[in-house]
């Protein structure tokens, strides 16, 4: 056993999870590599110190330069806004570190692409944030249809949608600005994009539809002045899998009263799947053929015969959370560095996300069926 430096860039909502996995992830997946948390940068000192007495990081800085520098630093998690992660990632990629990077992982295919290139030519291990799929149930879902216990499938329909830009009062942020990519189809629609993949496979065409239901926000937190928006709220798209159905899925951030309506509904010829994160310890299952007396979708409910729930608790229906997804995005990370099986997502999957989010946003613009190129 051995201890490996991180550094996490950023100390907001994301930023605090990295902390809390990297913290909590030898405890319940002890191996041969044990997080040390080093370093903690954010442009705010003041933050930067209370995460660091928060969390245990040993230095604090302001400067996420020197993070990628300190030699004690082996893991750099980048928690920052999408438009800061290629060149932190370029940075902490040729020092030689392993990368662990939110996501959407870039605002475009190319700078994907190039962050994806550059870690492969490097040889180092990289990670990004789709903790969502390290849901123990949707590993079943996904052996269920290799399995072929759905029979062929037919259709998938799946959605994200929250609330938090409903209220058109919310202030112009950095998720508002076109240079950082889309709105909400590559803030969120990134997280269905990237689950009915890890489900079904390659997307192969999509015709999609984005709008901005906000035309304009205050320029400021309480100001009278506002300005146009330029990217969209709702994106509503068609898809074609390589596997041969079709599809649809919905992003929408804009989405009154949904705090966390991340999920789909699954159709094959042999049964049907159904799955929201609003009950993230559930995965509906039916099964055709049943006494029509007593047939319908039956419960599966999140326990310890489904790896890796047991190791946080060893009895049925106690459910996981969030921040536990998150240290099993960790846990994967750390055994990949280790050696072991590298089940990301990792750079090259995250740009096969943006290859999706990109199109969508030409086909939008065209009104028209575009291939993934």
């Amino acid at each position: 056993m051995r201890d490996i430096g991180v550094g996490v860039i950023g100390t907001g909502f994301m930023g605090k999870a990295h902390a809390m996995a990297y913290r909590a992830v030898a405890g319940i997946f002890p191996g041969n590599l044990t997080p040390v948390l080093q370093a903690v940068a954010d442009i705010d000192g003041a933050a930067a110190e209370a995460a660091a007495r928060q969390y245990g990081f040993q230095r604090a800085l302001t400067n996420w330069h020197d993070l990628i520098a300190d030699p004690a630093v082996e893991i750099v998690a980048i928690t920052t806004p999408n438009t800061f992660h290629r060149e932190m990632a370029l940075a902490a990629i040729a020092a030689g570190k392993h990368v662990h990077c939110e996501k959407p992982l870039a605002p475009s295919v190319a700078e994907a692409r190039e962050m994806m290139e550059a870690s492969e030519a490097a040889k180092v291990v990289t990670q990004v944030g789709y903790n969502y799929i390290k849901n123990p149930l949707l590993s079943l879902a996904r052996d269920m249809i290799a399995a072929g216990e759905l029979g062929e499938i037919t259709n998938f329909r799946g959605i994200h949608a929250e609330d938090f830009m409903c209220d058109p009062d919310v202030p112009y942020s950095w998720r508002l600005d076109p240079q950082g990519g889309g709105g909400a189809i590559a803030d969120i629609g990134s997280h269905i994009i990237g689950l009915v993949r890890f489900l079904l496979g390659p997307i192969t065409e999509v015709n999609a539809d984005l709008a901005t239901v906000v035309k304009s926000r205050p320029v400021a937190p309480g100001a009278t002045e506002r300005r146009l928006i330029e990217v969209d709220d709702i994106a509503r798209l068609a898809l074609r899998f390589a596997r041969g159905c079709g599809g649809t899925i919905e992003a929408n951030w804009a989405a009154t009263g949904r705090k966390m309506q991340l999920g789909f509904e699954l159709s094959g010829t042999k049964g049907a799947l159904v799955f929201t994160q609003e009950r993230l310890n559930e995965l509906l299952y039916y099964k055709t053929g049943e006494d029509p007396r007593q047939s319908g979708f039956q419960r599966i409910e999140a326990g310890p015969q489904h790896p890796p729930y047991r190791n946080f608790c060893v009895a049925p229906g106690h459910q996981l959370g969030f921040n536990d997804l998150k240290t099993i995005e960790v846990a994967d990370f750390l055994a990949a560095i280790d050696g072991g099986e590298r089940r990301g997502p990792d750079f090259r999957e995250a740009w096969e996300i943006q290859k999706v989010v990109d199109t969508a946003i030409t086909s939008s613009r065209a009104r028209a069926w575009k291939e993934v190129a």
